[in-house]
């Protein structure tokens, strides 16, 4: 049965439509759901030339044992890194910013 993601225009989150997780395009529906709902959000980004993206999506995303879990405990939301590259940038600098804290730099 298809998720939410069915109804995008974006290829890769098209990829996606038929994973078990119940994923949720960015927007007000899923932030709203968290808030509402006080589940943590999931965020996967990524895009669809991406070869890890790929692995992800067979190794977890399209097991049911993953996709129970993170349906039960977060409100997932898959974003397309060449449609929101502004969404990419802050996570991307985030991550930077926590490893290089992490590494003690």
């Amino acid at each position: 049965m298809p998720n939410r993601l069915a109804h995008e225009t974006s290829p890769y989150l098209l990829q996606h439509a038929d994973n078990p997780v119940d994923w949720y395009p960015w927007g007000k529906e899923a932030l709203n759901k968290a808030a509402t709902e006080d589940k943590p959000i999931f965020l996967s980004i990524g895009y669809s030339a991406c070869h890890w993206c790929h692995v992800m999506e067979r190794e977890s995303f399209t097991d049911p044992v993953t996709a129970d879990l993170l349906n039960s405990s977060f409100v997932s939301i898959k974003v397309d890194r060449e449609e929101r590259p502004d969404l990419d940038a802050i996570y991307m600098d985030a991550v930077t910013a926590f490893t290089a804290e992490a590494a003690g730099r």
